[in-house]
This record gives structure tokens, sequence and C-alpha cells, in this order.
């Protein structure tokens, strides 16, 4: 929107402290299982012990012994939903969800009953006081037999499900130097610090959820479409997210099953997925095995990409992870080939899970990357700059593209010239030593939405809109957005969130909360500040009475005349004469530079891995970063959003596994103690530094989302990095000793 006035950067971009931080590092922050609910009972999911088959019985007269318990839902006695509970299905919110509207058993894990009690040790007992019989029928758990019935998935979430350019096959036979390999990416879990809960409240045929969502709004069109309810009856609450990285972002069964549970007791239930249980109802990342083929000239110039893709998914719900997605936009070349394909297993249906497709999908084509440049005879990162892509290879530019300063800036931090292309090369005491890196891409994401800004008698700002902040900061970098649009102190300005009774917003997902969010708040910002000079101007009583609108400015929460500085007066004192505030709401969505600009961030990662020679541990003491994402709402946040990916992707690379038991289909590791994430003690040295980049097309602000692209990469990077060391290619995460020392 144009204005007559220049807007203040006093404060966007700045390291502002996190406005939520206090009251979460002190325990005042209220998450969803924190509301103080008035009579709240609490229930517990009690879950299926088989793979497949169906419920024959469920004996509750044990559970109905314990004291406290108020009753068992199952599929005896639980409401009838329309269209069997599968009325909102459209992802991201809506999925395939088990409401116990008949006996069948999908999966291990799959909620089959919700015993609910006056307190969490009464359901806990109740719930394991319940005998449940089955008939089991034969799942199927393997996904090496399972491929013989792979199919291709009727849609991808973005894209075509295949793609096919040029003469891959004929490229390839001709090319001077080839890669044919396959690497394999496992099941892993989100396990964020706060599980999923809600607490489902009904007043009359109106209800109220406090949820732990990654999506108020979708979470409120879901609920309300699975119950055959008016979605206007429907509020959700969410004012902070413990964590969410993707598994937050659609509505799972428990959702329902609250809301179902509150309704049959006529009171408040509060349901709270147990730590075991984050296995399987919830998603989690599908295994993939990726097949990637790279023919090059002998120049290094690729003339060949194929990227074929093998995912699992549910045998209820399909779901797929777009690896094979970044290899139709990251490097140059004419011939290039993708496909996606599915495998059925009885497991719970895979979700998105930070930088889905990419971080899967980086770790291979990074992998075969780095094998072509050993192959080539061609230093790694000049086979990636040889092949860079000034263009998108799918056809549009760049709507801006930093990548080779990443490089640069990167390798000339890193140190990237003292490495030694012969594996095995480098020995430090009882350690090989071996440099990596790799390539960071992801999509720059943004979708529609909207805000609020009411302007009251103090002169202090509210700004509101239905969007969720699950870490990233989006309490403080909106007020700051909001802060300078204004003209206001950043402490005159207060920023609310997480209502779906607020404006609309999407996902926080796909790194779009950011971009999508911080225009919608700039635009209503700009015409509140608009309606505040007019009104100024019509305040008889104000100084700055009469004044042309386009001669004043409004300057840390004062109005003041362009021509006569001496002019002057608060926004507070003509607020306090108007005795109405000024309340102003406004959208902002894409424009047509979506659909004639390719929008990605990108970064470059450089990685030292030490591989102890004798007992083949692994250390990363090394890790830099640089990135280029548009303009930074706050560079603390920034910063710390690309520190933590970069933490996740040495955990991708090292550490996570969820473990399928095949005979029956529970993951044996179902616990944090048992499924093994990077600790302090894990991590070295990470330098992260950013390149600046102005991007005029993505939104007004320049912003492009940072929350999935710090993960891409890493894992790529590390491999890349161990294989140096050690002269070992270990194409199968994550990346433990016996795998380095049998390679």
């Amino acid at each position: 929107m144009a204005t007559n006035f220049p807007l203040s950067d006093a404060v966007t971009g700045k390291p502002i402290d996190r406005r939520d931080g206090r009251a979460k590092v002190t325990g005042a922050a209220l998450y969803a299982a924190d509301q103080p609910i008035p009579d709240v009972l609490h229930a517990v999911l009690v879950t299926s012990t088989i793979a497949a088959g169906r419920v024959t019985g469920i004996d509750t007269r044990a559970t109905m012994a314990v004291p406290g318990v108020a009753q068992v839902l199952s599929h005896e006695n639980a409401q009838k939903l329309p269209q069997g509970g599968r009325a909102a299905v459209d992802p991201p919110a809506g999925r395939v969800m088990t409401l116990l509207q008949d006996p069948k058993v999908l999966y291990n894990g799959q909620p089959i009953a919700v015993v609910v009690a006056d307190t969490l040790e009464h359901a806990k007992a109740g719930a394991e006081a319940v005998r449940v019989s089955y008939a089991t029928d034969a799942g199927v758990l393997g996904f090496v037999a399972a491929k013989a019935s792979m199919y291709p998935p009727k849609k991808l979430n973005k894209g075509e499900v295949d793609t096919s350019h040029g003469d891959v096959a004929g490229a390839l036979s001709a090319a001077s130097v080839a890669v044919d390999s396959l690497y394999r990416t496992p099941m892993v879990h989100h396990n964020p610090m706060e599980p999923h809960a809600t607490i489902a409240a009904w007043d009359g045929d109106r209800l109220t959820i406090y949820d732990a969502t990654q999506f108020i709004g979708g979470d409120q069109k879901t609920v309300a479409r699975t119950l055959g309810i008016d979605p206007k009856h429907v509020r959700v609450v969410c004012p902070f997210v413990g964590g969410g990285f993707g598994c937050k972002g659609s509505t799972w069964s428990h959702v329902v099953l609250a809301a179902m549970a509150a309704q049959k007791a006529g009171r408040p239930v509060k349901l709270v997925v147990d730590r075991t249980q984050m296995w399987g109802p919830v998603g989690g990342r599908p295994m993939t095995e990726q097949r990637v083929a790279l023919g090059a000239d002998a120049g290094g110039k690729l003339t060949a990409q194929r990227h074929d893709t093998i995912s699992h998914t549910s045998t209820f719900e399909d779901f797929v992870e777009t690896s094979s997605l970044v290899t139709r936009m990251l490097y140059a070349g004419e011939a290039r080939a993708t496909t996606h394909r599915l495998v059925k297993l009885n497991v719970g249906t895979p979700t998105f899970q930070r930088a889905p497709g990419e971080s899967t999908g980086s770790f291979a084509l990074e992998s075969a990357i780095d094998e072509m440049a050993e192959r080539a005879g061609i230093d790694p990162l000049e086979m990636r700059i040889r092949n860079h892509a000034d263009r998108s290879p799918e056809g549009m530019p760049w709507s801006s593209k930093s990548l080779l300063a990443c490089y640069r800036q990167g390798a000339e931090r890193f140190g990237w010239s003292r490495r030694d292309a012969k594996p095995m090369s480098q020995r430090d005491g009882d350690e090989w030593v071996g440099y990596g890196m790799a390539t960071a891409t992801y999509p720059a994401n943004r979708s529609k939405a909207s805000a609020r800004a009411t302007v009251g008698q103090d002169g202090v700002a509210v700004v509101r809109s239905g969007t969720q902040d699950l870490g990233t900061g989006t309490w403080t970098v909106m007020a700051q957005v909001a802060a300078d649009a204004l003209g206001f102190p950043l402490d005159k300005v207060r920023f609310e969130l997480g209502d779906s009774d607020f404006p609309e917003a999407p996902v926080s997902g796909g790194s779009q909360s950011a971009a999508s969010v911080s225009p919608a708040v700039q635009t209503v910002c700009i015409e509140a500040r608009q309606q505040l000079l007019m009104l100024a101007t019509k305040d008889a009583a104000s100084p700055l009475a009469n004044v042309a609108a386009s001669d004043l400015t409004i300057e840390n929460g004062w109005f003041r005349s362009l021509a006569d500085p001496s002019k002057r007066e608060s926004v507070a004192a003509v607020m306090r004469r108007a005795k109405t505030p000024v309340d102003v709401e406004a959208s902002s969505a894409p424009g047509a530079e979506k659909s004639r600009f390719s929008m990605h961030s990108f970064g470059a990662i450089f990685v030292e891995a030490r591989v102890d020679a004798d007992l083949g541990r692994i250390r990363i003491p090394r890790v830099v970063g640089v990135y280029g994402v548009g303009n930074r709402l706050n560079a603390k946040t920034a910063h710390s959003q690309l520190l933590g990916g970069i933490v996740w992707g040495l955990g991708m690379a090292l550490f996570e596994e969820s473990v399928l038991d095949s005979r029956n289909g529970r993951f044996v590791n179902a616990s944090l103690a048992e499924y093994h994430v990077p600790v302090n003690a894990d991590i070295g040295s990470i330098d992260v530094t950013f390149v600046d980049e102005q991007d005029p097309y993505i939104n007004p602000l320049g912003v492009k989302g940072i929350g999935e692209i710090g993960i891409v990469g890493v894992a790529g990077a590390v491999a890349n990095a161990i294989y140096n060391a050690t002269g070992k290619r270990v194409r199968d995460l994550p990346i433990t000793l016996d795998k380095v020392m049998t390679a």
C-alpha cells in the first residue's frame, strides 16, 4: 500500500527479546493443558495392541470399579458422526481420524477407547484396567516386501506427482561421469516438549477447545465438520505451543475424542496424549527409499538428473514425503525426471515434519552430488557452483537468490580451502577428520492472512490475528512490524494471537507464518495510522487541527507536523478526546508475483566430522551455515530458528530412528529414554550467518520463512564429511558407528 509518509524501521529486524520469554521460563505461560477450566474431568486414551484386525470385546467392569471413573467411551457407545467421522479430510488440518465409529483396528497404537475420570491418576488406572479382545488379521509391516504393491499417489500437496523433461535415459547413457545410488531414511517422530493436549468444554451447542495446535483456524473447521456442527459454534484457543514441527498442524483423533467425551460427560474434559502414544496416532516422518541417478560431462556440468522416491503411508490415508521435489529446482540441467510412489503399511498415517520432503530429499541429492564430484575429480563446492541454476529449472526467474554468496561466505568462514579431497588424509590423534558441505533450500511460501488493529483512549495499539506461536517468536516479531507501521514505540503495541475468534491466518507450517501474517499486520496498521492522522486533523482541540494529513506523520507515538515540527501532540491525547477507538481490519494475500517468480530461500552448510579410528565414534565439532532468507523481522529469533534447525539436522544425520517391530507393529523405542536425540554434549560450535538479500516480490516486507530451511542439507553435509574422514559412504540414515565400521 502506498503511503504519504515514510514507514519507520526503528524496531523491525532488531534483536528484540521475546515478549513471551519470561512467562515461558517462569512457568507463567499457560499451554493447552494448563488452562484453569473449572470442573474439568481427565481422559486417557486406550490404544490397540495389534496392527490389524478388529476389537471383539471391551471389558470395562474393572475400570468402572476404579474410584473416580466416570465413563468409558468406545465403539460400543460413542456418538455416531457424519460420514463415519470422515467429513473433514482435507490436509493440512483435516485427516482421516479413528473416532470409535467401528471395531476395526488399522494400526498398533490406534485409539480404541477413552477413559474419563475425576483425576488423571484415576483415569490412568482405569485405562490400565480395560481388557480388550481382538480378532487379528495379517498386517503389512515390512517395507521391502510391500514395495511390490507400491503405487503413485493421486496428488501431491504441491506440484505434479511425476515430472519428466528431456531424454534422461539417453543423457545418462552418454554421460562422461555418472552415479546411480540408493539412499534410505527411517521413520522418525517429532516429540516436542509439549505433547499433544486438548481441553474440550461445551456450553449448550457451542464448543470451546483449548488445543496444542499449529492451525487454530483449521482446527475449528475440521472439528466442526467432523462433528456436524456450525464452525461458528466452535472456538479454538491456543496462546502458546510447546513445539510442533508439523505434527500439530493437523487435527488428530484425540482432539475430536475429547470433544465427544465432554459432550457425553456433560463436563469439560482434558486429554493429554501420553508420551509413548506420540508414536502412531499423531503422525511422524515416513521412511523413504530414494534412487538418485546423475550424469555429467567431463567438465562436471550435469546432463541428467533422476530422483525416484518411495515412501510409506498408512492403509487408510495417503501421505507423501515429497523428497524428489528438491531435484526439480536446485541445479541447472535440461534432462531430469522425478517420481513419487507410496507403500501402504499398517501404521499410523505419517505427516509433515520439519521441511517435509526437502530434508530427506536433500540428504539423497546432496550425497549423490558429492559422489559425482569425487568421480569427476572436482571439488564438491566447485561442482555445485558449476551447476548453479541462474533461473529456476521449473521455468520462472527467481524472486531473489543469494546462493553463490552463501557458498563464498560459508567457505571462507569454515576454511574450506584447507580440505584435502582424499579420504583418510587428515588425522588428529585417534580421530580421522573430514570436511563436507551441502546446499540448503526451501520454498518461500505465503498465504492470505488477516489482522485487526485497535487503538484505544490510552494510545495503546492492540493488533490481533488468528495465528499461532509455536516457539518461533510470532508474539514478538508481529509487534515489531506493527510498531513501525503505526509509528508507535514498541511498548505501546500489544500483539495477540491464538484465538479462532481473531481474523483468520494460515497454518504455522511450510515456513509461511512470518511471510503471510506480517504483511497483514503491516497493512492493517498502515490503514489504522491513516485513520489516526485524519482524526488528529479534525480535532479542533488539537494543535494539529486543520493541518493537511499529507503534512503529518507519527513518530514514537506522537503526531508531528512535517512543515512545523513544533506542532506536535501524543496519540494518547487525541484518542482521549476522540472517546471512540480506531478499529480496522484488513487482509493481505499473494498477488500476480506468485505466478511470475519462483520463490525459494537458499543456504550453504559446511561440516567438520571427526571419527574415532578404532571405535567409529562420530563427533561433529563444527558447523557453519550461511543463509539468504530475505529480510529478517528479528535478528535474534531468526538466528535461533536456524540454530535449532541445524541441531535437528545433526539429530537426523546421527541419532533419530523409530524402530518398528515387524511382528506386531509396535515401536520398540517409543520413549524419550530410547528414542535418541542430540543433547548439549553432542553439539559443538554452530556458526549461523546471513547474507543481505532483498526480495521485492515475496511480500511488501521482503520476508521469507526460516523455520524449515535450517534442517535442510545438514544430513547430507554430515554424510559427506564422514566420507571425507573415513572413505566410508553411508547412504542409510542415521549414520551410526556400526555403519561406519562396516560400510
